[in-house]
This record gives structure tokens, sequence and C-alpha cells, in this order.
């Protein structure tokens, strides 16, 4: 366990360690996003958060996670260990959203505060779901591009959710809805 302690960057590592070649991801293809859901992250920083979003991504059956470029590097050992195996099964692609939303031509359902109720919305087949920063939530320039702004209805007093949380409660109701 101390040669495992002296390589790791954590301060508790696993027992377990896991060398994993980095793969090399297909360019992200329109075409392929279509008859299906994809992931979009908008400057999300917290790797713990983004290795759950990864997970979350995996368990529903997202094939795609885009991220803005200024989002967490997939490949912090963070976000590595918080996928627990589920980034070898999910793409990720970092691309300037405001460039590559445009030409997708897809619904762009966004998370917001103030969006329609997630429990009303009919999402379809295929669509990108936007997930905000943290702190800030979805830029200004993102949000300008979505469609259809959700919401995932407040029954408490908490002033907003985690966004790993939001995005397995919104991947949930997305797969709920195709399951029709």
């Amino acid at each position: 366990m101390k040669d495992i302690e002296k390589i790791s960057t954590l301060k508790t590592p696993q027992e377990v360690i896991g060398l994993v070649k980095i793969p090399i991801w297909p360019t992200l293809n329109y075409d392929n996003l279509r008859q299906r859901f994809s992931l979009v992250l908008d400057n999300i920083q917290d790797p713990g958060n983004m290795g759950t979003i990864i997970r979350t991504a995996d368990w529903f059956g997202i094939a795609d996670i885009i991220c803005s470029e200024d989002t967490v590097d997939v490949y912090n050992p963070k976000v590595v260990q918080a996928t627990m195996g589920s980034l070898a099964r999910v793409n990720v692609h970092y691309a300037s959203l405001a460039q590559v939303l445009p030409q997708i031509k897809l619904p762009v359902f966004g998370a917001m505060l103030n969006g329609e109720n997630i429990y009303n919305t009919t999402f379809g087949n295929e669509g990108l779901l936007v997930m905000g920063n943290e702190g800030n939530g979805i830029s200004a320039d993102i949000e300008r591009l979505i469609t259809t702004k959700i919401t995932i209805p407040r029954a408490g007093e908490a002033e907003s959710l985690n966004v790993a949380i939001a995005t397995a409660i919104l991947c949930s109701e997305i797969k709920r809805n195709s399951m029709k």
C-alpha cells in the first residue's frame, strides 16, 4: 500500500491501480448524434461532478458528451476515479460549443431554473441536453442556442441542485419518456 500511496495523487488511494491507454475517440460526427440524446457540458469545473456525469451517461446509455473547451480535463485523476470505469465506454469531445451546437441541428434542451417543468416536457427521441457551470449555470452565449429551457420542479427551499445530481434526474426523465 505504501507504493500506491507514493504514486497516487489522492490522499486516500484505492488498493488497486489500473493502467489504461488513453483512447483516441472518434471525431465528433454530427450524424452519429441523431436518434438519441447526448450531453453538452458548459464549463463544468469540479472533477467529482465530471466523473459522476460520465458515469451517469454510461448508466443511461448516452454515448457522447460534448464539453466546452473550459470544462475540467477528463483525464484529471479525480475525474477518472469518479467514473468508475465508465470513461472507457463514453466518448468525450471538447469543442467550442458556440460553433458546434448550431451545426448539429437537433433540439437543444437547457437545464435552467426558469424552464418548463420536465414532467410536462416532450423530449422526443433525439436531442442535446445542456448542463451548466456549478456556480453560474449555462453561459449567455450558449443559452441563446437553447430551443427548450427545462427545469426540475422544486418542492423545498434549496436554491439549486448539484449539477451531477441534476444531470442524473434529467437523464432519467429523458429515458423514461423514450420508453413510453
